[in-house]
């Protein structure tokens, strides 16, 4: 990876473009220092403290790189555009007139992609004003500034907002000048900008204690997660190739076909949304605690199983772990399942006078791709459940709280490697020679 961006810097149009994109990166973090006004940071940083494992706010704060925890101008960070863009895309599978775009090449994506924009700004707008409400209920909005509650609830409101839209302009800029995907380049640089003060936590505490086995515990952990990265770089360019041939056909004077290809299906080629939507889901007990007292219906028989279930819930509780390993497989399946159509590639091969060296065409086809399909699809909701998993363990059995969890690894490793993929191809494509040399 280094040797690429080694070899990168050395072509002038590439070095234009890794500067642009540190530009507007460099931009994103000094964006996620702006305060809102009419907050508290104090008052917000205690209640966030105690109120972050296990819940919502703990998934969005990692997404935001630490500005939700802040509750700074780019508080929301990518956080409505992806929950817009899965919507899009699961509604694109529901209603005919987002199918008919999806397949219209370009122009289709770009009516799709100005879809989830306007998605992503209602989402933003009802996000911030769901935060400011939690916000007023923690006791960290400040009204005592010679302003209305009503101007200051609109202005907490206005800047959430506007700071959302505005990493989506970052990204669409990066997306045009700069290197990689721009939302995924501005998930990574939140992610990383969080690495330095867990890691220095992390060893402050081992030596505040004083204890050989909590530094050799720190140690430990330190080398599980190398070997977690290993392990997600393989699993990432894993993938199983069913062989086609294609068989010989004469046109006029000239013969076509004849040449033998596969079809790569990846072990992970839902990335990381099963995780993202089982976080999502797991988290709503445990979010809903602070909205509902449990304490004040401790004395009905509902309020008995509603404490008991809320303990369920709790992050360090084994029916939280399984039930959350559990989601992140069925979701796997699901998203798989709207990606992957063993049929449509069937009749595909087919139409291409193509097929699978042993397989009759039709059925028995798409019937040998539903079957390798389901296997893989295990095989990579284990992965990703396992990922996922080790930081709960980490906090049940060592008392670790380990803000770089197996998400945010997952996250930043997949971006490293798409972002080397992407330098690659565009190192390839200027110093192709061409068949004329």
């Amino acid at each position: 990876m280094f040797e690429t961006l080694r070899n990168a810097w050395k072509v002038q149009d590439l070095r234009k473009k890794l500067l642009f994109t540190l530009f507007i990166i460099i931009i994103f973090r000094i964006g996620g220092a702006i305060p809102v006004p009419f907050l508290d940071s104090a008052a917000l940083q205690a209640w966030f403290s105690s109120n972050e494992n296990g819940t919502i706010f703990g998934y969005l704060n990692m997404l935001s790189g630490d500005n939700f925890s802040k509750a700074t101008l780019l508080a929301l960070s990518i956080g409505p555009y992806i929950n817009a863009q899965i919507i899009i895309q699961l509604l694109t599978y529901a209603l005919p007139p987002l199918e008919r775009l999806s397949k219209e090449g370009g122009e289709g994506r770009k009516k799709l992609n100005k879809i989830t924009k306007y998605a992503s700004l209602a989402i933003a707008v009802f996000q911030s004003w769901a935060y400011y409400l939690t916000l007023k209920k923690a006791g960290a909005v400040n009204y005592t500034q010679g302003f209305s509650k009503v101007f200051a609830e609109i202005v907490i409101i206005t800047c959430f907002t506007a700071g959302a839209s505005l990493i989506i302009w970052l990204g669409d800029q990066i997306n045009e000048k700069g290197i990689g995907n721009g939302i995924s380049m501005i998930l990574f640089a939140g992610i990383i900008a969080r690495t330095p003060s867990s890691v220095v936590s992390l060893v402050a505490a081992a030596i505040e204690s004083k204890k050989a086995s909590q530094m050799l515990l720190v140690f430990i952990v330190g080398v599980i997660f190398l070997l977690m990265i290993a392990f997600i770089i393989f699993m990432n360019n894993a993938e199983r190739r069913i062989p086609i041939q294609y068989a010989k056909r004469v046109v006029g004077n000239k013969m076509y076909g004849g040449q033998s290809s596969y079809i790569p299906i990846k072990i992970t080629m839902s990335g990381v949304l099963p995780i993202i939507f089982a976080s999502a889901f797991v988290s709503l007990p445990s979010t809903l605690r602070m909205f509902i007292d449990p304490a004040a219906h401790q004395d009905s028989f509902l309020g008995k199983v509603y404490i008991h279930i809320l303990n369920w819930f709790s992050y360090t509780h084994p029916v939280y772990a399984i039930i959350y390993f559990l989601l992140i497989i069925g979701f796997n399946y699901f998203y798989v399942s709207m990606q992957y159509n063993p049929i449509e590639i069937a009749n595909n091969l087919r139409q291409n006078n193509g097929g699978i060296p042993g397989i009759r065409p039709g059925k028995p086809t798409s019937d040998f791709i539903s079957r390798i399909l389901s296997k893989l699809t295990l095989f990579g909701a284990f992965f990703l459940g396992i990922i996922a998993i080790i930081p709960i363990l980490f906090a049940k059995f060592a008392n670790l709280n380990i803000a770089l969890g197996g998400t945010s690894i997952l996250i930043v490793v997949s971006v490293a490697l798409e972002t080397v993929r992407a330098l690659e191809s565009q190192m390839m494509m200027r110093h192709h020679k061409g068949f004329l040399e």
